[in-house]
């Protein structure tokens, strides 16, 4: 069992950073592909970003390549995504993941309970 919690969102406007944290707590933290998906009002969850077991391998939506980066700290149990020149397409709820790894929701199987980023143009 993973347990995940989020932190980090808030209101920031258009071309600002935010820097997301997951926290894990249980056991073998480093045994799983850590991913960050978002779901927006009415918009299917989507996969924004994921990083391998050992932080060596990492992942972006082409929406957010080259503008976020996802790093992880198997020490402290931590994931992280820095958000930087955000936009208002970018508002979403964010959560993340722990599981197996790949762009599909249904890879993971521990969930955060989701943070909210909010871009003001």
């Amino acid at each position: 069992q993973v347990q995940l919690v989020e932190s980090g969102g808030g209101l920031v406007q258009a071309g600002g950073s935010l820097r997301l944290s997951c926290a894990a707590s249980g056991r073998s933290f480093s045994s799983y592909t850590m991913g960050w998906f978002r779901q927006a009002p009415g918009k299917e969850r989507e996969s924004v970003a994921r990083i391998s077991r050992s932080g060596s391998s990492k992942y972006y939506a082409d929406s957010v390549n080259g503008r976020f980066t996802i790093s992880r700290d198997n020490a402290k149990k931590v994931v992280y995504l820095q958000m930087n020149s955000l936009k208002s397409e970018d508002t979403a709820v964010y959560y993340c993941a722990a599981g197996s790894g790949g762009d599909y929701a249904n890879e993971y199987d521990y969930w955060g309970q989701g943070t909210q980023v909010t871009v003001s143009s």
